[in-house]
């Protein structure tokens, strides 16, 4: 009876996983190497005009000169110096999960250097983190004017650029991102995560190749190649990508989610439920993780305990479509129509172009005996592209003869 409510459309799959963004979350080392260039160019630069001194020609006027510009050196470097402790101390902040501490200690170390493109990179970071995004894409901006080679500021200006839809610009950072550092397996796994987002299943998988060729030992593109494979139905190649990257990071939370939505489409749906409990007891916070679990156990047929979980996941996420999809099928299942009727109705508000909640909302409204409105709910799956399942259509004609 569940799988009456179900349709397997494209964007239901891409929802249900959760692929993993790769990062330089603290940009710690790339900021010390900065300052120790900075430095080092300002002692050199000292030191070459220190080796003319020898010379008897240039007398006291160079004598002068060269003590301006050591004065001049040892203020920049004191300066450089003072900047590069207070990101030091953002950065342990940050790692302790003091954001708002962080943020003021790396505004603090750009008064002493504003011209550290780590330091307004790091501060992006932080901003993202505390959903300060404007503020982050700024930072990240003022990083990349400083240096536009800057390939973790390219990484995250162009993740950032995707999520707010500008397509175009988030494909121009990350592909720059790509020339700048070819051979650096994070360029290639950020990327692929763009191609996911726009379901270039192809490019994301060549991407996430490239990434494991790379460096075969990091788990994140592992786990993206599962979902590019897993979206495309290679569910066989999917679960071992998946068990790859658990094998090199047993417990990443989203890994699990990721091969308990296999496991799931495969039939094993008390292996799914072992992953789902397992991703949940690590990190309880994410609301997709309680959606999913919420589908296992529907599929399970234990509808009380998929009702509790989709309940918690619209608590969490109230935005979210797909857990008001999946609490409607349960709540429909449960002879509850009318309550099924309005979770779906607002899924369909979420999203008006959910092929699976206009379907699963004309076969509510089917079986709640509203024939006209399940007709133009299933017309509307049609124009979106999608397929009405021929047991829908078929009940829905048996109906009409009544």
């Amino acid at each position: 009876m569940t799988q009456a409510f179900r349709t397997r459309d494209f964007a239901l799959k891409l929802r249900t996983f959760q692929w993993i963004v790769v990062e330089d979350i603290i940009c710690r080392e790339l900021y010390k190497k900065t300052t120790v260039l900075a430095v080092t160019g300002l002692n050199r630069f000292g030191g070459n005009e220190m080796k003319y001194l020898w010379s008897t020609s240039f007398s006291l006027f160079l004598l002068a000169t060269c003590a301006l510009i050591s004065a001049d050196c040892f203020a920049q470097s004191t300066r450089a110096q003072s900047a590069a402790s207070y990101v030091e101390r953002a950065n342990n902040s940050f790692l302790k999960g003091d954001i708002d501490r962080a943020i003021d200690d790396y505004s603090i170390a750009i008064a002493f250097d504003g011209s550290s493109s780590a330091a307004y990179f790091n501060r992006g970071i932080a901003r993202e983190k505390a959903g300060n995004i404007e503020d982050a894409l700024r930072d990240f901006n003022k990083a990349l004017e400083i240096n536009p080679q800057f390939v973790p500021a390219l990484m995250c200006r162009g993740l950032l650029r995707l999520d707010q839809n500008l397509i175009d610009e988030a494909l121009s950072d990350l592909n720059k991102a790509v020339r700048h550092a070819p051979r650096d397996a994070r360029v290639w796994a950020n990327r692929a995560v763009a191609n996911l987002r726009l379901a270039r299943l192809d490019d994301a998988i060549r991407d996430c190749n490239e990434a494991i060729k790379l460096d075969k030992n990091s788990p994140v593109p592992w786990s993206n190649r599962c979902a590019a494979k897993f979206v495309k139905q290679q569910l066989t190649d999917a679960l071992s990508d998946c068990d790859m990257a658990l094998k090199l990071d047993p417990r990443n939370s989203e890994t699990l989610n990721n091969r308990g939505s296999v496991l799931t489409e495969l039939g094993y749906l008390d292996r799914a439920l072992a992953d789902l409990n397992r991703a949940i007891s690590i990190d309880t916070k994410k609301s997709h993780f309680f959606t999913n679990r919420g589908k296992i156990y529907l599929a399970l047929h234990n509808t009380d305990a998929a009702l509790q979980d989709l309940d918690q996941a619209i608590i969490m996420k109230p935005s979210h479509p797909d857990a008001f999809i999946t609490r409607g099928i349960a709540r429909a299942v449960k002879n509850d129509v009318l309550g099924g009727l309005s979770d779906l109705k607002r899924a369909i508000e979420l999203d008006p172009d959910s092929i699976e909640a206009w379907h699963n909302n004309g076969v509510v409204l089917l079986a709640a005996g509203k024939l006209d409105e399940a007709q133009a709910a299933f017309k509307r799956v049609t124009d979106l592209g999608g397929t009405v399942k021929p047991s829908a259509l078929a009940m829905l004609e048996a109906a009409r003869k009544k």
